[in-house]
């Protein structure tokens, strides 16, 4: 990571550990679900649907032992358009790039080809991986016992376990092992400096963590109805302060779709749809902010914007980035 500085204090004094771990894993893993667990707070959105998360997401976790930089990416799989280009390398750019890999799976003792894929993905890389278990909370515990026995033989005879560092099981839905997670990755990370204050919690901006949660809303209320092809982007978002003393911040944000359909059953009968998304999507935002917000939403057609670089690139999805 050559674009980030260090600080130059360390919290705790010498000895400390620091450095950056990717979260891989095939679609709707439960990645984002886990990143904030470890973190303590709400910063990638989630939804039942695969592939929510859609670029690389970098969260901050500070203690006494020292620093642990997050990168959240979307789920290896390679989609049939450019969107889905964009996220494929999102996810594989972060494997070199790293010091410790975090690849979860799901508690199944059959090894899928997609996962299978990923394996094989990773014997390419030098980066050691630590294998997570997670959704454990959805199996009896005897059943985790055959999983890692399936994962384990990815590497041949000739490797075994010995080809990950550690094989973990955790339920990002309860915490349950996530602290055992914790332990192990600050066991794997390199001494150093913090690269961020520790107060950081995350390289995202408010604006684009709105974007997200309002994304977030619309996915989790429109649920089959609309593909998932949706965006949303933040025309305005400004703070002011009103004639009674106390600050409002102003957003107005508009849900990019496909087709002239989708726009109708985004904006619902007599708007009550878009009313939905924009009350759910305001109240995080303002346990976001801390502040009042006053939400508007508009709903805009962009035919094939998934297959238009120039699109893509407006909704924060540039490919001239990951290259």
């Amino acid at each position: 990571m050559q674009d980030t500085e260090r600080i130059t204090e360390v919290p705790g004094g010498a000895g400390n550990k620091a450095g950056f771990v990717t979260i891989i894993g095939r679609p709707n893993v439960g990645k984002s679900t886990l990143m904030n667990r470890l973190i303590g707070q709400k910063i990638a959105i989630t939804s039942y649907k695969p592939q929510t998360t859609r670029k690389r997401i970098r969260t901050v976790f500070t203690e006494d032992r020292g620093q642990i930089v997050f990168l959240d990416t979307p789920g290896i799989y390679r989609g049939a358009n450019r969107l889905g280009e964009y996220m494929y390398r999102a996810a594989l750019g972060t494997l070199n790039e790293v010091d410790l890999v975090l690849w979860l799976v799901t508690p199944s003792a059959s090894v899928s080809e997609e996962d299978r894929a990923i394996a094989r993905l990773l014997t390419e890389v030098k980066t050691p991986v630590l294998l997570v278990i997670n959704k454990t909370d959805t199996v009896k515990k005897e059943a985790i016992l055959p999983v890692i026995a399936a994962y384990s033989g990815l590497g041949g005879e000739e490797n075994g376990e010995e080809r990950f560092l550690d094989i973990l099981p955790v339920s990002a839905r309860t915490g349950d092992g996530v602290g055992e997670l914790l332990d192990c990755v600050f066991r794997h990370l390199p001494e150093g400096q913090p690269f961020y204050d520790e107060d950081t919690v995350t390289t995202e901006t408010e604006r684009e963590i709105a974007a997200e949660l309002i994304r977030e809303k619309a996915l989790r209320l429109l649920q089959e109805e609309v593909p998932h092809g949706i965006a949303v982007t933040i025309e305005q978002f400004k703070y002011r302060t009103r004639k009674d003393g106390r600050e409002i911040c102003d957003i107005e944000a508009s849900v990019i779709c496909e087709k002239n359909s989708h726009k109708g059953i985004i904006i619902g009968r007599g708007g009550a749809m878009l009313g939905r998304i924009g009350s759910a999507a305001r109240a995080e935002i303002e346990d976001l902010l801390q502040t009042q917000v006053n939400l508007k939403l508009f709903v805009k057609v962009r035919k094939d914007w998934k297959d238009n670089d120039l699109q893509l690139k407006s909704f924060g999805y540039d490919m001239k980035e990951l290259r």
